[in-house]
């Protein structure tokens, strides 16, 4: 009996809008990043860039094709493996993510 995690991963890829969404929250991330590294005039905050590539590749995951399940699986993959080591990162040593 596969998990019901299996089938959340490796379903179809949800389409054009949920990878729009995604794309979005990358967008914003990267804005973010960018402001502040204009603002502040030095490197910005790590985390920032964890985010843009976890929800990059999520959206990624989502745009592509029907019969790409395994490549938006693994996608998918990827992206919650980046935000499981940013989560880590955060508990075991914080003051890498404020440098």
């Amino acid at each position: 009996m596969p998990s019901s995690i299996s089938n959340a991963v490796f379903s179809e890829p949800s389409g054009p809008r949920i990878a729009l969404v995604h794309f979005a929250g990358s967008l914003v991330f990267s804005s973010l990043y960018v402001y502040a590294w204009v603002t502040e005039g030095s490197v910005p905050h790590n985390w920032l860039l964890a985010m843009v590539v976890g929800t990059g590749l999520a959206g990624v995951a989502e745009a592509l094709p029907k019969h790409r399940r395994q490549m938006a699986g693994v996608l998918r993959s990827v992206a919650i493996l980046v935000f499981l080591c940013l989560v880590g990162t955060a508990i075991i040593a914080p003051d890498l993510l404020s440098t």
